[in-house]
């Protein structure tokens, strides 16, 4: 099977290794021709089905739309150093956006729609994209935030008057012999940039390479499997989806709504999707809705989910549903590129992230970098084997999350157990996550302060199955202000334009925050404090 790595020890340097990786493509196949050459075997299939857009692509069609979009940036002179925005919805056409990037050589930097527009204009302002594709929804926002740079906008859907649309693009004609572009740096270049906030807490261009790793975690695919993730193009799991899915010629479901565990459900039964990747919030939702012990889960027979945490009950519960033991906690980071470890096993290893994928080893180290050994908790230190590019435009912060040697320092505590297992325990910062968007305590900090009669505040997260990290502030009141909780969480509303920022785990008036020592806050000091008070209310 894939699904047994072994995991060797090295007790004297303290290295968890897998095995070396095999390669089952040509090795010096980009992504985009890997997938080319793979679209074109199954011409008949479908290769995407849109319920909620009601629309459904042959491979031939999706294939043919991607060259279109590909004929159209060599029309307009892209060359593969350029840069494509997208910051979009997993609409009809977004596949051919991604795969005429790949055919190309061009790196695409997706975004999140939910961003708020100084957000948008710090992260394309990194990769100053020569286009940029978005939905109507956000055209305006999105415009606004680009105003500085000579950019030209195309809408996915609800298309503005005058604006380019994807419509338009698709009118392109392609040349007899289209053939797509040979990498100018090979599988060393760039083939996405994702986001991610990092360590201090402003927005980094995180670049993916060119690496068969991508495929890692689905490289048991085949035709007859039906894929489906939530997550969009400007996350990992929407990439790993996207790419594997026209790599394993497989049927994907997609939809342009926010999630809804009801409907998940039915498109789950309805289209028998048999391989999923899912945030650990989604399926605190499922378990919860009414339909979820009637629901149909049978046809799956790989249910991926990570980054976050989740209950150890949400997991039985779910699994309690499946028909085999499929359900796989997969460890991974963005800069990683793809899944490090995962866990094929649940019913032996219930909350592990289970052994490395091939390639990858792993180091647990201490407060001074000192490496430990088994059970012991740690830094989780990775190393994938292949190049990184870094953050965009960004050397200072790559060299901190990327020493010389090339091995990654996570921010991530956990250990590994005797049989070669790794556990996540917590992150090391203090980054915060509500419905899988990242978010820092600062942020919301800087707001609270500025609110006449407020002397100090701390805020964190405290922790929601369904949501994530709900923020929750604990404010200190100048002695002649009249504020209440209430009036700290109206606040934030009122001043924070995005939702996942709102003071969701509400907010407490103390007399003075908790400190360390040194007289600086002490956050978990304070946050335990919280929900003391919180529970005796």
């Amino acid at each position: 099977m894939h699904n047994n790595h072994e995991i060797t020890y090295d007790a004297e340097n303290k290295i968890w290794s897998s095995n070396e990786e095999r390669d089952y493509f040509s090795p010096d196949l980009s992504i985009g021709q890997i997938i080319f050459h793979e679209m074109r075997r199954h011409p008949k299939l479908i290769a995407q089905i849109s319920p909620t857009e009601n629309t459904s692509l042959t491979r031939e069609e999706l294939h043919l739309n991607s060259m279109r979009v590909a004929s159209y940036f060599r029309q307009l002179g892209l060359a593969q150093t350029d840069i494509v925005g997208i910051i979009a919805r997993s609409t009809t056409h977004m596949s051919a956006v991604a795969y005429g990037c790949f055919f190309n050589g061009i790196a695409f930097h997706s975004l999140n729609m939910m961003y708020e527009q100084a957000t948008i204009e710090k992260l394309f302002n990194i990769t100053k994209p020569c286009l940029i594709f978005c939905d109507g929804d956000e055209y305006e926002k999105v415009k606004a935030a680009t105003s500085m740079f000579n950019v030209k906008l195309i809408t996915m859907r609800n298309h503005q008057s005058g604006v380019m649309s994807i419509e338009q693009i698709l009118e392109t004609p392609v040349a007899p012999h289209f053939e797509p572009a040979r990498l100018e740096q090979g599988n060393k270049q760039t083939l996405a940039i994702l986001c991610s906030s990092g360590t201090t807490g402003l927005p980094k261009a995180v670049t993916i390479t060119n690496s068969r790793k991508v495929l890692n975690c689905a490289n048991h695919l085949t035709t007859a499997d039906v894929q489906f993730t939530q997550s969009t193009l400007d996350w990992v799991t929407g990439l790993v989806t996207t790419v594997s899915s026209g790599v394993y010629s497989t049927k994907r479901i997609i939809v342009d709504t926010p999630f809804d565990p009801a409907y998940f459900l039915r498109l789950v039964e309805e289209f028998k999707v048999t391989w999923v990747m899912q945030s650990p919030s989604h399926m605190a939702m499922m378990t919860n809705c009414s339909e979820f012990e009637s629901a149909n889960l049978q046809s799956l027979r790989s249910y991926i989910y990570g980054g976050g945490k989740t209950s150890v009950q949400v997991q039985h519960r779910i699994r309690s549903h499946l028909r085999r033991d499929c359900l796989h906690l997969a460890y991974g980071f963005t800069e990683a590129g793809s899944v490090v470890a995962m866990n094929w096993n649940f019913d032996e290893k219930p909350n592990s992230c289970g052994r490395l994928f091939e390639g990858f080893k792993v180091q647990i180290l201490d407060e001074a970098g000192v490496a430990l050994g088994p059970n012991q908790v740690g830094e989780v230190s990775a190393f994938s084997g292949q190049y990184w590019a870094g953050y965009y435009n960004n050397p200072e912060e790559t060299r901190i999350f990327q020493n010389s040697k090339m091995w990654f320092r996570t921010g991530d505590l956990g250990y590994m157990d005797d049989d070669g297992y790794l556990f996540i325990v917590e992150r090391k910062k203090d980054m915060l996550k509500f419905l899988g968007i990242m978010y820092y305590p600062h942020e919301i900090e800087e707001v609270i302060s500025q609110m006449p009669g407020v002397s100090e505040v701390c805020v964190f997260g405290v922790w929601d199955q369904f949501n994530g990290d709900e923020a929750a502030a604990a404010v200190v009141k100048k002695h002649d202000s009249e504020i209440h909780a209430q009036d700290v969480v109206n606040y934030v509303k009122q001043h924070i334009g995005v939702t996942y920022k709102h003071l969701h785990g509400g907010a407490i008036i103390v007399d003075d925050l908790k400190r360390s020592a040194n007289g600086k806050t002490n956050r978990l000091a304070t946050k335990a404090h919280f929900l003391e008070v919180k529970d005796r209310n």
